[in-house]
């Protein structure tokens, strides 16, 4: 392990017609640190918020992937495509789409709540090994299982038809696309999204990202280190929703030597959710572990740990 490496998250406003895996390529260049990583994919016409996890912080991915989802889509009615959205070719069309705003609000608010959503043919979830898109683009696609989502909620924004720009709140592991697709199946017209922006991720709002043609400009003009300690938000603080335990001398010794913990470790601290992750940080809120209630014992596990 590399001491005193800068490590921690940087929140990316993703550009269209370019990968998740480009950004991470992009941000490792622009920085040139040992090891970023992303969660939670965008196709390439998306744009909006992707978490990037630098050196250490990408043993935290897990942590980022559940956290729920917010987009901003609009969605065009009347053309069907293979893909559910604009990349796609149209397979059909429909002239009939005189709908009242009150049918469009009628069938929006169906999506709400618990959904069973089949995952597109063209994604990246695989297939012995090999991404359903390729299998696709082969002329091979492949069905996967339908699973539950969940929508918390969902509004139109602006309906000028035939398209109509909404907003969602979602579960980790809902396709905007398909949503939008079952929309426009409901309605009996079809449709596709034509745009797509993740506005926040697991607490990271849009409004608090970087995109990368400023990143790379201020590398050039400023200096990689400074914009990066600027820009990093730390291990511990990329966690808000985490109970947090600031742990004395004693408990980091107990930490860094991989001793089994229990619940007598940690004084007056409330365990209002047994099920609940623990951050555990020093005084400087540096985080040195993450731990998980262990169900048959009073002890914990660790989820990792660091230096």
């Amino acid at each position: 392990m590399q001491h005193n490496e800068p490590s921690g998250v940087i929140i990316i406003d993703k550009p269209s017609d370019i990968s998740s895996a480009a950004v991470v390529a992009a941000v490792k260049r622009c920085f040139k640190v040992r090891k970023v990583g992303h969660t939670g994919t965008l196709d390439p016409f998306a744009t909006g918020v992707l978490i990037c996890c630098i050196n250490n912080a990408t043993r935290l991915s897990r942590f980022y992937l559940k956290g729920h989802k917010k987009y901003e889509a609009l969605l065009h009615l009347g053309v069907t495509t293979d893909t559910q959205d604009s990349t796609g070719k149209i397979i059909s069309t429909c002239e009939n789409i005189n709908f009242s705003e009150d049918e469009l609000k009628r069938v929006f608010k169906q999506f709400v709540g618990r959904l069973e959503q089949e995952p597109p043919v063209y994604s990246a979830l695989k297939h012995n090994g090999v991404p359903l898109y390729k299998l696709a683009r082969k002329g091979c696609p492949v069905k996967k299982p339908a699973r539950y989502v969940f929508v918390s909620s969902i509004k139109i924004l602006h309906a000028e038809l035939p398209f109509i720009r909404f907003e969602v709140s979602c579960s980790p592991g809902t396709y905007i696309r398909t949503l939008g697709h079952d929309i426009g199946s409901v309605l009996g017209c079809g449709g596709h999204i034509k745009e797509l922006k993740r506005v926040e991720n697991s607490g990271f709002s849009i409004n608090n990202a970087y995109n990368l043609p400023d990143i790379e400009k201020k590398c050039i003009c400023v200096g990689r280190d400074d914009i990066l300690s600027e820009m990093l938000i730390g291990m511990s603080d990329s966690l808000p929703d985490l109970p947090c335990y600031v742990a004395d001398e004693i408990l980091v010794n107990k930490i860094m030597h991989g001793v089994l913990l229990s619940s007598d470790d940690f004084k007056n601290f409330p365990f209002c959710n047994e099920d609940a992750f623990i951050k555990i940080v020093d005084k400087k809120n540096n985080l040195l572990s993450i731990l998980e209630p262990d169900d048959d014992t009073n002890k914990f596990k660790y989820c990792c740990v660091f230096n």
